[in-house]
């Protein structure tokens, strides 16, 4: 619902901007950003003064984004500092300039976007920058920032700046003395159903009970479809709310308007808002309320903002350098200059607003000597989280959606430090690619890193991002160490805007090899292992136990549930470590998971989305989204399912047999392949045009007039109210036009889907369908008395009931089209070519938007274009590569804890959306505790804990006995997944038969199945004591099958 108010804000926008959008590159973006911000995106020249592991990775995501070009700035020579972070340089770069050395990898990220370097010799005076939309400066001295700050003001580009300094960072932005935010979070408009209007000064509107309208006093709506009091209809108001589903409309006397009788609509409407912003160096002495990063930490930033300010001076007595690794004189410094500067702050205040001092600040020096003995080295984690952060506030700029960072930003991981600073020696930098790591761990910890042995789950966008993480870390790379990935998908072309270690010639390609050789070009110390195979029960012969025996952790990149839950239960069964992280547009969530330490990733779930009812679905839709679904559902049956059952029927012998045990569907599916087969089948392509115009009338006017007949528009309830109200929305069939678009576009891509259907050429000249289809009789529709059409969820059930009851006019039916069914034989070789739906084929689309249109003008629901209907249809979560470059550089730094087993207030749970921008940090919650009595003494088991069984040739008794002796308990019950094992509820005869067979034997006895070549295998047992008789709450077994 955000186009509409972008739309509106175009002829505002900052730039001109290009008219077209490349919808198959930047797909998911868009559904993040918006044409229109995509667009002033697309018009926005940046520049970039600093190109270290911070500054690639903003390079990187703006470019991505697709701005109109980049510009790179930095002479500064690499060095092995350097490569921790900075993944577009390599040991070969040494010495040479990073922007220079970084360019060419950069300008093949995105076509669109032109790279380029600043002229050599050319100075960043005011005429310059004047050339450019955003100026991003990273890596800058203080006074190189205020200076650049300064000229930006003066020829009207925003700024930013930023410093990763070790494991603390810093942002600045300045906007300007007035910016435009045309879209302040980014969220999809309010929306909600009108169910009442009253005749009053002011009038007040109810919105149906089951949806909160979402709306706050002050918000301006537009009302749309109301029936009765047509006056407010395309009309803007100004609201005030009353209650959730209740606002007035101040300005709006109703008292002389007619009488509200049913339907409408109220939709929000987003106004731009100016926003204002201080200069640096206002800023840099008052900063005013900082962004809060971590609640555990709510003094910390203005702590930071002082060590921070302490580090440029200390940088500007010494030449620009920064304290060397672990100098213990050279961190005092640091602390000296910082308390220096807050005390001078009682004093050099401007008089409007107060200089920055913080109180007490001797508790804090600590902190300043921490950041301050680490901030000459780099880790790739925090680049890559703040290179996220930075480059939303860069894109924010280009685009004037969603709201800046007001306007300073800091952020800390001391927790990931050693417990006391390291020594010296032990961070001083070695020649080495992992300097900059080393300058902030220590050499120790790096070679525990480069000894790490991962399993990464997916290799989309969170993937790749972990990979050049885990690159510039170093895991993986030792002799030791090493990663596996795996990924079952190719690669397409919209994946390019996001996943950023992949190039258009890789398109078709596996995700998993080529991230995996990408990766590799990064350093090509690192031992990756590529698979192309799911995580799943069916793989465990591939990821078996010798495979996760020999892992340290396991990292998920995942975009669904189910997968996660299971390598969820993976790592229960393993003991190992995960590092979950996902995304969705802006919002961006991390989970880090322990054992025994934390809950692990299933022990918390979000409650499932609501489903549509059915009856809603088919006969009442009031919302876009249901008329959509209506829609796929349609194309399932018309194009996937009813050819997949004629070729079923031509090729398998049992098929009717098959479908006798399916009473619910028998008759429905023998009437589709009969028409198939015999009375609809096309022998031309207008026979396929004459096919769709039936269709239509089907759908869209001979249904909806039978619906009218079942229920008129006086029809009332059993109650006496009236049956049109609410969510039912009145219908009006429709009469078809070759003139109406939407109409012509339904007849040409059905028909032609139905030509590839049946092999038959499709014709592409509009000109020759409007042809076809004059000579096309309709016959008329007249409804029909005694047809049943469920009123709501009741009688839907008893509808699905019914019809599983079957009688003897359904069987009598099935008899006959079975005896008129053309026998199998007769068609040799003949097939149809079913259709699987792709969100991103257009040919598809085409169909599935047309028929959801149509439908949506039937019930008067506003319709959507194809972007919008893509992304419902296919359920396209929105993603963008600032947010996905964030995730995995907070998680990543989790890895560092964990090494360092550190205790469970270190962790930290992140959430984040860029767009506002808010960040909350939280501590893990620990395992919940199952206690039990065990042979008269209480015990405690969490998630985490099995009991060990050297099951290896051991029989079902000598299980049972095993019980009995270690724990004091009888087996009442035992479980493998779904199948029951033993249970003392079976005959005595079955037990007895069973007790002296080996355990692996007797579970293949009952689920007639062999078990796989498994070492363990995991059991379930429902026990009681043996001397009270109460039930026992065991953990799980983890029985071994086999040694070795």
């Amino acid at each position: 619902m955000a186009e509409p108010m972008d739309v509106a804000a175009a002829a505002a926008a900052p730039a001109p901007a290009p008219a077209d959008v490349d919808e198959g590159l930047y797909s998911r973006q868009l559904y993040v950003m918006g044409h229109e911000a995509q667009r002033r995106m697309a018009s926005s020249d940046v520049l970039i003064v600093g190109l270290n592991g911070l500054g690639v990775e903003v390079a990187k995501n703006v470019i991505l984004a697709g701005v109109k070009s980049l510009t790179l700035y930095d002479p500064t020579p690499a060095s092995y500092g350097d490569l921790s972070a900075q993944f577009y340089l390599t040991e070969a770069d040494l010495g040479q300039p990073r922007a220079a050395a970084s360019k060419a990898k950069l300008a093949e990220l995105n076509e669109y976007v032109q790279v380029s370097l600043t002229p050599e010799g050319q100075a960043l005076d005011g005429a310059y920058l004047s050339g450019f939309r955003v100026v991003v400066a990273i890596d800058q001295l203080l006074a190189e920032q205020l200076r650049l700050n300064d000229l930006c003001r003066e020829c009207g580009a925003c700024f930013l700046a930023g410093d990763v300094r070790g494991v603390a960072a810093a942002i600045f932005c300045d906007f300007g003395a007035s910016f435009t935010c045309y879209d302040v979070d980014g969220e999809p408009a309010a929306s909600a159903m009108i169910s009442a209007v009253t005749q009053e000064n002011p009038a007040a509107v109810t919105c149906l009970e089951d949806h909160r309208h979402g709306l706050e006093t002050g918000d301006f709506v537009t009302i749309t479809g109301v029936e009765g009091m047509e006056e407010l209809n395309g009309q803007e108001f100004q609201i005030t709310v009353t209650g959730p589903y209740t606002f007035e409309l101040p300005t709006v006397d109703a008292t002389g308007y007619a009488n509200y009788i049913r339907g409408g609509y109220v939709n929000q409407v987003k106004k731009p808002v100016e926003l204002s912003f201080r200069t640096m160096r206002e800023a840099l002495v008052s900063p005013g309320e900082f962004l809060l990063a971590d609640f555990a930490k709510m003094d910390r930033p203005p702590v930071l903002h002082q060590a921070f300010r302490g580090l440029h001076a200390y940088m500007r007595e010494h030449g620009g350098a920064l304290p060397p690794p672990g100098d213990a004189a050279a961190a005092e410094e640091v602390w000296q200059e910082a308390q220096r500067i807050n005390a001078a702050a009682k004093t050099d205040g401007d008089g409007s607003e107060a200089a920055l001092h913080v109180e007490n600040f001797e508790d804090a020096k600590d902190v300043v000597l921490r950041v301050a003995l680490v901030a000459a080295g780099v880790t790739s984690p925090m680049c890559a989280a703040m290179g996220g952060v930075l480059g939303q506030e860069v894109l924010k700029a280009a685009s004037g959606k969603f709201c800046p960072i007001r306007q300073w930003f800091y952020i800390d991981a001391l927790e990931t430090l050693s417990d006391e600073p390291l020594p010296a020696e032990e961070v001083a930098p070695r020649g080495s690619r992992y300097d900059g790591q080393i300058a902030v761990y220590g050499a120790t910890l790096q070679t525990k890193i480069c000894a790490q042995r991962v399993f990464l789950v997916g290799a989309g966008a969170i993937g790749c991002e972990m990979l050049k993480n885990w690159a510039m870390m170093g895991v993986g790379c030792g002799d030791a160490g090493g990663v596996h990935v795996t990924d079952m998908d190719r690669i397409e072309r919209s994946n390019l805007s996001r996943q950023f270690l992949f190039r258009s010639t890789d398109i078709g390609q596996p995700k998993s090899t080529t991230a995996a050789a990408s990766a590799k070009r990064m350093n090509t110390d690192m031992r990756v292992s590529p698979y192309e195979a799911k995580v799943a029960p069916s793989t465990e012969d591939v990821f078996d136990t010798d495979f996760y025996d020999g892992l340290d952790a396991v990292c998920t990149a995942l975009d669904n549930i189910d997968a996660r839950l299971y390598m969820d239960s993976r790592c229960l069964f393993f003991g190992l470590p995960m590092y979950e992280s996902g995304t969705m547009g802006t919002k961006g969530n991390t989970q880090i998971v322990v054992p025994h330490l934390t809950e692990h990733y299933g022990a918390t779930r979000d409650p499932p989305e609501k489903s549509v009812p059915v009856c809603t679905l088919k006969n009442f839709p009031h919302q876009i989204e249901h008329t959509i679904q209506w829609a796929r559902d349609w194309f399932e049956g018309a194009f996937k399912q009813t050819p997949d059952s004629v070729n079923a029927y031509l090729s398998d012998a049992e098929f009717l047999k098959k479908l006798e045990r399916q009473p619910n569907i028998r008759l429905e599916t023998l009437t589709a392949v009969m028409r198939s087969l015999v009375g609809d089948r096309p022998r031309s392509f207008d026979d396929c045009v004459a096919w769709a115009r039936l269709q239509f009338d089907k759908l869209f006017r001979n249904a909806i007039l039978q619906l009218l007949h079942n229920f008129p528009l006086d029809h009332v309830t059993t109650s006496g109210a009236p049956f049109w109200s609410g969510s039912k929305k009145p219908p009006t069939p429709l009469v078809f036009s070759t003139s109406d678009e939407v109409h012509l576009e339904f007849i040409r891509s059905v028909a032609r889907l139905r030509a590839q259907i049946y092999g038959i050429t499709p014709s592409t000249d509009d000109e020759s369908i409007v042809a076809a289809l004059d000579g096309i009789d309709v016959p008329a529709f007249s409804p029909a008395d005694g047809v049943k059409i469920a009123a709501d969820e009741k009688e839907a059930a008893e509808e699905e009931k019914s019809s599983l009851s079957g009688g003897t006019s359904v069987d009598s039916e099935v008899s006959r089209i079975v005896d008129a069914l053309p026998a199998p034989a007769s068609l040799a070789g003949f097939r149809l070519s079913p259709v699987d739906f792709d969100k991103d084929v257009d040919e598809q689309m085409a169909v599935v938007m047309a028929v959801s249109n149509l439908r949506a003008r039937n019930y008067k629901i506003p319709e959507a274009d194809m972007h919008a209907s893509r992304q419902i249809a296919g359920k396209i979560i929105p993603a963008i590569a600032t947010t996905t470059a964030m995730v995995t550089g907070l998680i990543s730094l989790e890895m560092f804890k964990v090494l360092q087993k550190k205790p469970l207030e270190a962790y930290k749970n992140g959430f984040a959306n860029l767009a506002i921008p808010v960040f909350a940090f939280s501590e893990p919650g620990p395992p919940e505790k199952t206690k039990a009595m065990i042979k008269g003494e209480e015990k405690a088991f969490t998630a985490w804990d099995f009991l060990q069984v050297d099951g290896t040739g051991m029989t079902l008794k000598g299980l049972i006995d095993y019980m009995e002796d270690e724990y004091g308990v009888e087996v009442q019950m035992l479980s493998y997944g779904q199948a029951i094992v033993h249970s003392f509820m079976s005959s005595a005869k079955k037990r007895k038969e069973r007790m002296p067979l080996p355990v692996k034997d007797v579970i293949e006895l009952v689920t007639k199945t062999e078990l796989p070549p498994l070492k363990y295998i995991t059991l379930a047992a429902m026990c009681g004591d043996l001397d009270t008789g109460d039930e026992v709450d065991l953990p799980p077994l983890r029985f071994r099958l086999r040694q070795g």
